[in-house]
């Protein structure tokens, strides 16, 4: 069966504008055009649109999942999967948060008490394991169970203001990492501010920091797909960009 932009649109819960603009960076095109111009979508289209709107949801840009879908090694039988396990993960922190919020309910009408920790247990609770669900295998065959056991518990162990301190630092090397990609200069000021705000981000679930193990983490943000794509989700180049800044930022302050 074949269907046109707007049957296409109608079905996938999207514009027909997002499919025409899919159409012109190249990341969806139709199977063919019909004799009067109008594009037309078969069943491996559909499926694809499929793919692209799962990773839309996991927040990849659009120019990142066309690489992704360009890659000759792309399986899709494998990215569904993936995308399965993306969306269980959801599930498990959406029902984390809710059990919280439904506790800060009954502790503001007054049935439960709830310490200024416990407030953030729920949300510390859940990065904890989505992290493990995520990479666990990786970091542990990097760095032992000893390590990745010793950062868990430091984050399990984080006062609120630390806790507070230690989002704020992270959401700041992104906004530095992306004024330093714009400069192309890995050695630049703004790259190592980046650098430099990343490892007192990291200090905080390290029980020591050292600048060997902050190079090894930058590799493995290149060498691993799925640490790539969470920097490499505004800009293509991302990762590997602040893994160079970070080899220079560790190089000068060993």
């Amino acid at each position: 069966m074949e269907y046109t932009v707007h049957d296409l649109a109608r079905i996938a819960g999207i514009s027909p504008r997002t499919l025409r603009h899919y159409d012109a960076i190249e990341l969806l095109k139709p199977a063919h055009h019909s004799a009067a111009g109008y594009r037309l979508y078969g069943s491996a289209e559909v499926d694809r649109l499929q793919h692209i709107l799962f990773y839309r949801e996991l927040g990849l840009s659009l120019s990142v999942i066309r690489d992704i879908m360009r890659d000759p090694a792309f399986d899709g039988v494998k990215a569904l999967r993936d995308h399965r396990e993306n969306l269980l993960t959801k599930r498990r922190q959406l029902a984390v948060l809710i059990a919280n919020v439904d506790r800060s309910i009954a502790a503001t009408e007054g049935r439960v008490t709830m310490s200024e920790t416990e407030k953030f247990e729920g949300f510390k609770r859940q990065l904890i394991a989505d992290n493990e669900a995520q990479y666990g295998p990786e970091i542990r065959e990097k760095y032992g169970d000893v390590v990745v056991e010793s950062s868990y518990s430091q984050v399990q162990h984080m006062t609120p203001d630390d806790y507070a301190e230690w989002t704020r630092l992270g959401e700041a090397v992104k906004a530095a990492l992306r004024d330093a990609f714009q400069t192309g200069d890995a050695a630049s000021a703004k790259a190592q501010e980046a650098a430099d705000l990343h490892g007192r981000w990291l200090s905080f679930t390290w029980t020591q920091y050292s600048p060997a193990a902050h190079r090894g983490l930058a590799e493995l943000y290149v060498d691993d797909e799925r640490f790539r794509a969470y920097y490499d989700a505004e800009q293509l180049g991302m990762a590997a960009f602040l893994r160079d800044a970070i080899q220079i930022y560790t190089t000068r302050t060993e």
